[in-house]
């Protein structure tokens, strides 16, 4: 038996130039996006099954005789990557509702990464390195979940995410026109990042939501938002520096400035119930926030100096509050027998 952990993750800036038709035009040479990852996580458990069948248990549950009767896309291509084709049973369970619907915690590609993790340990690793989560590197792992959903499944969608859960930590990925991908991690002074962390606020909406359409509308039209993609890269640099001159309030300025910009990159980022959720966020106190993902539902993050802090749960005490940490470790292998 195999158990992989796999991070969710939350982005701060430059989502949207991840994406292909952006970074391998980009007057810079890249996209670039400011990312953490959460004490949230997706867990992904392997087992040898007694028979040959596959079973696989999400909020489905699928007994079938090989790999290719799998109906669990991203399970099914990532069995097929690793050349499983029966005798095994799959278990997935996450911190997070599971849905066929985005949250906009990069959760899709955590379960790719994380049930490609599991199956190369459950195949290929001794217990102690299994153990140590080496079977693959996050390189590979990031590569082949990339793989499975834009070139297998053909979703488009940009490659931000599969590197974030991959990886872990607090990190600023740079997408070259080259096809390569830099990890650089964010540093500051320790006070600087505590005072961070404690000025962010997450929520659930309540509501999630098929962020296909909106990735579609986004694709397509790259090229006419050039300009604003220019802008979302020079505000991540920016950011970084802000933050290591201890300017954290920058952070919560620039949500509030690019979140505008977001709204216009598809017709579905927001809508009335997000706007208002926004709206009593930001009158409360709020400095600035976003919807996290491609928008339209799932979780919004907002940035609020502590004193307003009690003002905002309260303007917003009809939605969830989550409480969270940044993870300083990707997805890896945590039990295996």
């Amino acid at each position: 038996m195999v158990i992989t952990k796999t991070p969710l993750r939350a982005s701060f800036f430059g989502g949207g130039t991840d994406f292909a038709g952006y970074y391998e035009n980009s007057k810079y040479g890249y996209g670039t996006v400011l990312s953490a990852c959460l004490d949230m996580n997706v867990y992904i458990t392997v087992n040898k099954k007694f028979d040959d069948m596959v079973r696989v248990v999400y909020n489905g549950n699928e007994l079938v005789s090989s790999a290719a009767e799998v109906k669990h896309n991203i399970i099914r291509e990532a069995m097929k990557t690793t050349g499983i084709e029966k005798g095994i049973e799959i278990i997935y369970m996450a911190d997070i509702p599971l849905s066929n619907a985005g949250l906009g915690l990069a959760s899709s590609s955590a379960l790719a990464v994380g049930v490609l993790n599991a199956l190369y340990s459950y195949l290929n690793c001794t217990s102690e390195a299994a153990h140590r989560g080496f079977c693959r590197s996050p390189e590979v792992l990031a590569r082949q979940a990339i793989d499975i959903e834009i070139n297998k499944l053909g979703q488009r969608i940009g490659i931000q995410d599969q590197f974030a859960v991959a990886y872990g930590g607090f990190n600023q990925y740079k997408f070259f026109s080259d096809g390569t991908v830099s990890v650089t991690p964010i540093l500051c002074e320790k006070s600087v990042m505590e005072q961070l962390k404690s000025n962010l606020m997450l929520f659930y909406t309540g509501t999630a939501r098929d962020s296909h359409k909106i990735l579609n509308e986004q694709s397509d039209t790259i090229q006419d938002k050039t300009a604003m993609l220019d802008d979302l890269v020079m505000t991540a640099e920016q950011a970084v520096i802000q933050l290591q001159k201890g300017n954290v309030d920058f952070w919560g300025e620039q949500l509030h400035r690019t979140w505008q910009i977001k709204k216009q990159f598809a017709s579905g980022v927001s809508n009335p119930q997000i706007d208002d959720m926004y709206t009593k966020g930001t009158d409360a106190g709020a400095l600035g926030g976003k919807i996290l993902g491609a928008g339209g539902g799932g979780f919004m993050l907002f940035y609020v100096p502590k004193e307003k802090q009690a003002d905002v749960s309260q303007a917003l005490k009809e939605f969830q509050q989550i409480p969270f940490k940044f993870s300083h470790e990707g997805s890896r292998v945590v039990f295996v027998d």
